[in-house]
């Protein structure tokens, strides 16, 4: 702030830096879309499979999702944003408790218990209302609220529907996990209580075969029930192109690569969910990780030009594709050795891969295990020979191979772009996944930039801040090169910020470096020397 002198003396002023640290982005937040008995209708970020059961039911047989998601942290992953699609004609279970006063809601009565999510997981609620409250308040009350199907148990005492009490229910039930209120009338009567216990009695004992008030429970009547969709569609992965199905991922802040479990095995319009999947990956910086086709049983299946994946085109540079399926124990059937989709593994591979050695190191290779696989393949096992490799690796088709000692690994790092016949810029993945991690933390970490007076002091303090943000990049290995000079380029100076371009507003920054490729093919040359005579 400039000092205006009025008095002899030292002044001090504090002159602003011209520094503005640019900070990478995240590059292992997965996104999970599918089917689940019970969750929230919008995307929730999760850290630990811990969150995963807590918010939508754990392991369940109908849910590829939820094995997926539960590969995904057994293979290394961190963080993960779940969507979960309910399906069309799913209804959430409601409970409605006796009115201790005439009247049905919302004009009079008591309000409508509704559970927190759709589907039949709310059929296993019920609640209990007693009257020992701190104090004697004929508007008070304690409401009980038990879930038999998980043994959670929420408790709310010294509640009321007076909208004038601190303690108005429908504010403290929006912290709840199980139930909401449906309507919220200005009720100032208390419902009818539950009979007092004995001392001694397990008050939840009886609560799947509850009764009206005084005799017990209050349960989910069969007006109330709450109901499972009959079957998960495209459409329902689609959404609505706003808010609906994969569209939930726009309320995100940043997801890395998403998965779709179990979306092979909807009907209806699954090329067309794929299609929306990757312009929506291409989009938010994000790659697809997609599952090999029920039709490719087999390597020929896998190589077959008329079995080729639809995902084609300039977009797939954002997508990966894996062969075949994994095989391992499933804990919902006494660790029987079943088939899945594979997306969820790799998600987690390659989120590992990132904390130990960086999004710039393919995610592949013996250090690239399937923990927890047993075998790939579908119903029957399949494994991969080299030759076989040598088939689909030029294809831009991943394998999963199994060797020996090493076990079942990943053994490919290409993009659905990485066909040897495309000769793309993006044929690796871990270049187009570093190119990205760069976009989107320059994206972030130039907001600054904005409105900001056009000219030399500010294109120096670009390349001031950009140019460490590379540098320390480089200093981490991320890039080829043994010198900044030959490893990245930062420009921002009066040869590519014409006047023009200035009058227009626009400020070019250029930004280049040299990717480290993989190496695919390790060539050992060895030549006997014979006859070697020193003189």
């Amino acid at each position: 702030m400039p000092v205006s002198p009025t008095y002899p003396g030292v002044y001090i002023d504090e002159l602003p830096s011209a520094v503005r640290t640019i900070v990478g982005v995240p590059t292992s937040i997965a996104a999970f879309v599918g089917w689940a008995p019970r969750g929230p209708d919008e995307a929730v970020h999760i850290t630990s499979f811990d969150d995963y059961v807590q918010n939508y039911g754990g392991l369940n047989a109908n849910s590829p999702m939820s094995q997926a998601v539960y590969q995904f942290y057994l293979n290394g992953g961190s963080e993960a944003e779940i969507v979960r699609l309910a399906g069309s004609g799913s209804t959430a279970a409601t409970i409605q408790l006796k009115p201790a006063a005439a009247g049905t809601p919302p004009t009079g009565g008591f309000p409508l218990l509704t559970a927190i999510s759709k589907g039949a997981w709310g059929m296993n609620l019920c609640v209990r209302v007693d009257y020992n409250t701190a104090t004697v308040d004929s508007k008070l009350y304690n409401l009980s609220v038990f879930d038999s199907g998980t043994g959670t148990l929420e408790t709310y005492l010294n509640v009321t529907t007076d909208k004038t009490s601190p303690n108005y229910l429908p504010n403290l039930l929006s912290g709840s996990q199980l139930i909401t209120l449906a309507a919220a009338a200005d009720v100032t009567t208390r419902p009818d209580k539950h009979k007092d216990l004995p001392p001694g009695t397990d008050p939840f004992g009886d609560a799947t075969k509850a009764g009206d008030p005084p005799d017990g429970w209050f349960s989910v009547p069969a007006a109330g029930s709450g109901t499972d969709a009959t079957a998960v569609t495209a459409d329902d992965y689609a959404g609505d192109g706003a808010s609906t199905g994969i569209y939930q991922l726009l309320q995100t802040d940043i997801f890395n690569m998403l998965c779709l479990p179990g979306l092979l095995d909807v009907t209806g319009d699954i090329n067309g969910v794929q299609d929306k999947a990757l312009k929506m990956c291409v989009d938010r910086r994000a790659m697809f990780i997609v599952d090999p086709p029920k039709t490719w049983v087999t390597v020929n299946d896998a190589a077959d030009p008329t079995k080729a994946h639809h995902l084609t085109g300039p977009n797939t540079k954002n997508a990966a594709i894996y062969f075949p399926n994994i095989r391992m124990g499933n804990p919902l059937h006494k660790g029987a050795v079943e088939s899945f989709p594979p997306c969820g593994v790799l998600a987690g591979i390659w989120a590992s891969t990132d904390v130990a050695r960086g999004v710039w190191k393919a995610p592949a290779g013996t250090d690239a295990s399937l923990n927890g696989v047993d075998s790939l393949g579908g119903a029957k096992p399949l494994k991969i020979t080299d030759p076989q490799n040598g088939i689909l690796n030029p294809l831009g088709i991943n394998c999963l191979r199994v060797f020996p000692v090493i076990g079942p690994v990943s053994w490919g790092a290409r993009t659905m772009r990485g066909a040897d016949r495309l000769a793309d810029q993006w044929k690796y993945l871990p270049v187009r996944r570093l190119a990205l991690f760069l976009e989107e933390s320059l994206y972030r970490g130039t907001q600054w930039v904005v409105f900001e007076p056009n000219d030399e002091p500010l294109w120096s303090s670009i390349r001031l801040n950009v140019g460490a943000f590379m540098n320390n990049l480089f200093r981490q290995g991320a890039f080829q090169g043994q010198t900044p000079q030959q490893a990245y380029l930062v420009k921002c100076d009066s040869t590519n910020n014409p006047q023009n371009d200035i009058d227009r507003g626009i400020v070019n920054i250029l930004v280049g470096f040299a990717p480290l490729k993989p190496a695919e093919f390790v060539i050992i040359h060895i030549q006997q020397l014979a006859g070697q005579i020193q003189v």
